[in-house]
């Protein structure tokens, strides 16, 4: 006679937007990071603050900061780099989704 283990998952989700963005124990949480990960991302420019930075119990955070966080978090995973190294790595796949929507806005191909 098989015996089987019943096993329960519980997910959780939260709603993202201007009218509920993340705090950042909330966006840390999200991407499986310690808060201070995040005060790394804030001062190597991976997310944003507004001007004057608020106290870091008042930061929030929209769904482009989580996807940034998420991909940062993927790049220090996957390959080694650095959040310095991420930052770069992000700001240049930026400008290239930028350029190529340019060339197409103008019907020019990318290739």
């Amino acid at each position: 006679m098989a015996h089987y283990t019943l096993t329960t998952v519980t997910t959780t989700t939260t709603s993202i937007g201007e009218a509920r963005p993340l705090a950042v124990n909330e966006l840390a949480h999200a991407v499986g990071a310690e808060i201070e990960w995040v005060v790394e991302l804030v001062e190597v420019g991976i997310v944003e603050l507004p001007a004057p930075r608020p106290a870091r119990d008042e930061w929030r955070f929209h769904s482009a900061d989580l996807q940034c966080a998420l991909e940062a978090r993927r790049l220090q995973r996957d390959f080694g780099v650095g959040l310095d190294a991420a930052a770069l790595i992000l700001d240049l796949q930026h400008e290239v989704r930028r350029l190529k929507a340019a060339l197409g806005a103008h019907g020019l191909s990318d290739r």
